[in-house]
């Protein structure tokens, strides 16, 4: 599927529109998703722009998904997130926290001037994960929207992966298949590497938990967590298929939300 076609871009995306037709939307569920992402190493066989690409990807299968007329809007992604815990890598192009907070909440700001009540961040980058968490709240209590996580069942069928690795986490068969599926060409399988760290054997000590600070270098050699030898297009296709069609289930789910249901009933 090309990139910047289908109902993602031709009929959801909310930059596309005038101000006349952005102020005459209907606004009472819309929902506007601001994908996040990164520009950062993913070892030698991948492209930087990796992070975004996949987020894009994805949001265009999604979108194909939703029903006809869902008010579901999409803004351009922020490519650039905070990676560094890729310093040091060739091509990788941070921000610090502090700006990457204060773009977030200058968008949201200016999305509550424009009207919109709903905001939710995709985000494809595990480095932005604890610092859009934390500012989903603060762009609450700062401008009254209500803001999610678009979060989606991202379990891989063991039918097609049958032993997915613990740290395919970067770079890996699961990355490299969706980049494949994405952009074939963009991709070096003749530098395709094999690495996945060792986890530690204690339970204070676990990576998914993040019991201690790290950074790439202390992960991988190679800038990969995983084994970006097995990936196939095949797999990028199936997995966007089937992450895609439940992205777009989250997504009108939110839409059918109301924060205020979550109040008792009672005195």
């Amino acid at each position: 599927m090309n990139r910047y076609t289908g109902k993602a871009w031709d009929a959801h995306f909310l930059p596309r529109l005038s101000r006349k037709q952005v102020a005459e939307l209907d606004k009472t569920d819309a929902l506007v998703v601001l994908p996040v992402a990164a520009i950062e190493q993913h070892g030698p066989h991948l492209p930087v722009y990796t992070d975004t690409l996949i987020n894009e990807t994805m949001l265009t299968y999604a979108f194909e998904a939703l029903p006809e007329g869902a008010p579901v809007w999409l803004i351009p992604a922020l490519s650039y997130g905070k990676s560094t815990e890729h310093l040091g890598h060739p091509g990788t192009i941070t921000l610090s926290a502090t700006t990457l907070m204060a773009v977030v909440m200058d968008i949201a700001k200016s999305l509550k001037v424009s009207g919109f009540r709903k905001l939710a961040f995709y985000n494809t980058h595990g480095g932005n994960v604890d610092l859009l968490n934390m500012m989903a709240r603060e762009i609450r209590i700062e401008t009254g929207l209500a803001v999610y996580q678009v979060q989606f069942d991202r379990s891989v069928d063991p039918a097609v992966i049958p032993n997915e690795p613990t740290l395919d986490i970067h770079g890996g068969e699961v990355e490299t298949s969706l980049v494949l599926a994405s952009r074939e060409h963009w991709v070096d399988m003749d530098e395709a590497p094999d690495e996945i760290s060792s986890l530690p054997a204690s339970p204070n000590l676990q990576f998914k938990n993040k019991a201690f600070a790290w950074v790439m270098n202390d992960l991988s050699a190679s800038g990969i967590c995983g084994n970006a030898q097995l990936a196939t297009a095949a797999l990028g296709e199936h997995l966007y298929e089937r992450w895609g069609k439940a992205m777009a289930a989250t997504l009108m789910e939110l839409v059918r939300f109301d924060m205020t249901s979550l109040r008792s009933k009672g005195e």
